[in-house]
């Protein structure tokens, strides 16, 4: 709801009560002009003239009219100084939908990770009010940014990790790559590397880091990771996928698997148990070459209770100085060409 109104209506109302009483008091105190008249003989049948008495109703009104006119100017100056402001209140109603993003950034997935951010994008095109957090992980995580309604950040941060992912890394076999953009990358997945020679791709250490994310616990709020990996473990992780994936079901949190990899013999297997443990969770498990994944991941995460949060109604304050400002600039214009007029 919008509603006009002033910031400080009593400048307002001083400014009206002193323009008033200096009307009033000129008003008062008037008095014919005489000290300075001379008097002409046999002058008396100028004022039965009819364009004496016509020049002389012009001049009184337009005097009158320019006693309205300061009185239209001197108001809207006055209503300038109280501060003509638009208030618009509005009652938030917040999504109670958190969704967190989980990105594997290892090595063997830094050829998909662009085209899975994409996909990431195109969700975010179709959310409205949930809040969002990115999360990226190798053999540590690093949050890339906590829940948040704030889109443009979303949008902004995700299409840098889409930018900085979309790298060849074969390109380093043969050193053709661009030292800039590999150092872009470096610093993107700056934080996921723990210092391990043998470790990466720990997979259920970051999904577990990712279900920690979700704060408000006492809050009835719908909860979903969106995990996307290929499951290509290397090391000894503190938690493996399947006790990651136990701890988010305890947790009630809703468990979306998109896999990305090659095809061989050892990531089919990878991409066996990835599916099996993700759906014997009750979670949703996707390619993430496949076209119906964004259409379905988006009908998964409606579906899930959308409760509205108790928020104080927020009040935006704007400055409207426009009518006012036109109004006193238009009355002095007038008045200005009422005075030169009157030889005033």
């Amino acid at each position: 709801m919008v509603t006009a109104g002033l910031q400080h209506w009593w400048v307002f109302v001083l400014a009206l009560a002193a323009l008033v009483a200096a009307f009033l008091l000129g008003y008062l105190r008037r008095r014919p002009a005489l000290g300075e008249a001379r008097w002409v003989a046999n002058a008396g049948y100028l004022t039965a003239l009819p364009s004496f008495t016509r020049a002389l109703g012009q001049y009184r009104r337009g005097l009158w009219g320019a006693v309205v006119l300061t009185l239209l100017a001197g108001t809207a100056a006055g209503v300038l100084a109280a501060r003509p402001v638009q208030r618009e209140s509005t009652n938030p109603e917040l999504a109670t939908r958190d969704i967190v993003l989980c990105l594997d950034v290892s090595g063997s997935m830094v050829g998909y990770d662009a085209e899975i951010v994409d996909t990431f994008l195109d969700l975010v095109e179709e959310f409205d009010g949930e809040r969002i957090a990115l999360s990226i992980w190798n053999q540590t995580s690093r949050t890339v940014f906590p829940l948040t309604d704030d889109y443009d950040l979303v949008r902004e941060e995700l299409a840098h990790a889409q930018d900085v992912l979309d790298f060849d890394v074969a390109t380093l076999d043969d050193n053709t790559y661009d030292p800039e953009d590999l150092d872009s990358l470096i610093a993107f997945i700056a934080g996921t590397d723990g210092g391990s020679e043998t470790d990466t791709s720990l997979i259920g250490d970051g999904l577990a880091s990712c279900g920690l994310l979700f704060d408000e616990a006492d809050a009835e709020r719908s909860r979903t990771v969106i995990l996307a990996s290929d499951n290509q473990v290397i090391g000894e992780p503190v938690f493996s996928l399947e006790d990651s994936a136990d701890f988010i079901d305890r947790r009630d949190i809703n468990l979306v698997a998109i896999y990305g990899g090659e095809e061989s013999l050892a990531s089919e297997a990878a991409r066996t148990e990835y599916e099996t443990i993700v759906t014997s969770h009750g979670g949703l498990f996707f390619e993430a070459a496949d076209p119906e994944a964004v259409p379905a991941i988006l009908e998964s995460v409606e579906q899930e209770q959308a409760v509205d949060l108790d928020v104080e109604p927020e009040v935006t304050i704007t400055d409207a100085p426009a009518w006012p400002l036109a109004v006193l600039g238009g009355a002095l214009l007038v008045l200005g060409g009422l005075l030169w007029r009157l030889r005033l």
